[in-house]
């Protein structure tokens, strides 16, 4: 019988929002049950301090090099994922005993697979001797050396959350954060997945630059708006949505389309209305068109984004992770726990066709406390 294990997961997203918590138990290959959630957001000083990161981040040399606002910005996500954990287990009446291992992804600065470049910030070992549990990290990098994209890496999760449903395939789970991702799923044997571009990266950018705020919460901005057609058509003619799968970018690959002349409610729609789009231009380079879509991450909470998908995935359905019974909110973060969990084992967490690895590949680095 396979043993089960106890993880945390970590997750803090290109979406620069905060800490989302996750426990589950699984062996690596099932769950055999998901625990409570958590959040912790992070303070307007700390994300301020992540977004001039990522300006920095693009002139690193080295991926473990931290010159200037990139250590102190490393210094706060660990302590934010220390605070993170403590909270967690202290309102959940969790003892550190019980806790086998935790999934720490860290926050993305910088993510250049041609160039062999993928950078976490985050100080595992540093996290593992705060938190007095053993701390995965670095989960991306053993992917990129061997020449695979690094990302998407929670195709292995979505699989197996696929297995519990009674549904005809294909099945595409498509998480929405920063940047969207898709997982293809067709019967036990196919996996196939990607990034398909901008999710809520531009969007949030453009709330935040607009109107002050983080988000467009459920995307009510949005549906005061009026997309700009001829706007979108132009930016999807960037030669990444032609690539097929397995591929990934970086959250500011896409920083230079600008909706500047136009209202926030009219942006707002436009830039949703990219992120819709371009997820729908993945269904010609699938091996056969999805029956049904499941949307988690931020960008399921946006009505907006889930009745532009509805119109332009037609006849497909979509539906929310929560309608079935998962936590679109948590979900990248129980899957680091899962990550975690099968890199103990030493089990893949990318394959050929999800990342473009030239053999299937464990990975993660283990910090004891």
């Amino acid at each position: 019988m396979a043993i089960m294990l106890t993880a945390i997961g970590l997750m803090s997203g290109t979406s620069l929002d905060g800490v989302d918590v996750a426990l589950i138990e699984t062996d690596g290959k099932q769950v055999r049950a998901f625990g409570p959630s958590g959040y912790r957001a992070y303070t307007d000083h700390e994300r301020g301090l992540l977004r001039q990161a990522l300006n920095e981040a693009p002139n690193l040399l080295h991926r473990e090099a931290r010159p200037g606002i990139l250590r102190e910005a490393e210094r706060i996500v660990t302590l934010a994922h220390a605070e993170a954990v403590a909270i967690f287990t202290s309102h959940n009446r969790i003892s550190y005993e019980d806790i086998d291992i935790v999934g720490f992804h860290g926050q993305t600065v910088l993510h250049r697979p041609a160039e062999k470049m993928t950078v976490q910030i985050g100080d595992g070992p540093a996290l593992a001797k705060a938190i007095h549990i053993p701390v995965m990290h670095d989960f991306r990098a053993a992917d990129v050396d061997a020449g695979g994209q690094g990302a998407p890496l929670v195709p292995v999760y979505h699989r197996a959350l696929a297995q519990s449903l009674e549904r005809e395939g294909p099945i595409v789970v498509v998480n929405i954060g920063g940047v969207s991702n898709i997982t293809y799923i067709d019967g036990p044997n196919t996996l196939i997945a990607c990034d398909t571009g901008p999710g809520n990266a531009l969007l949030d950018d453009h709330i935040f630059r607009t109107m002050g705020q983080p988000f467009d919460c459920e995307g009510r901005t949005a549906a005061q708006g009026a997309v700009d057609v001829a706007w979108v058509m132009r930016a999807l003619q960037h030669p990444f949505f032609a690539l097929p799968p397995p591929k990934s970018l970086d959250r500011n690959d896409f920083a230079s389309l600008k909706v500047r002349d136009m209202s926030p409610a009219d942006g707002a729609a436009t830039l949703t209305a990219l992120t819709a789009e371009a997820i729908a231009r993945i269904v010609p380079l699938l091996p056969k068109e999805p029956k049904c879509w499941i949307v988690a991450g931020g960008g399921a909470r946006n009505l907006t984004m889930l009745r532009m998908l509805r119109e332009r995935l037609d006849p497909a359905t979509v539906e929310a992770a929560d309608a079935l019974g998962w936590s679109a909110d948590a979900i990248e973060a129980q899957a680091f726990g899962f990550l975690a969990a099968r890199g103990l084992k030493g089990l893949p967490l990318s394959y050929p066709a999800t990342t473009g690895v030239p053999i299937p590949m464990t990975g993660g680095v283990i910090a004891r406390p």
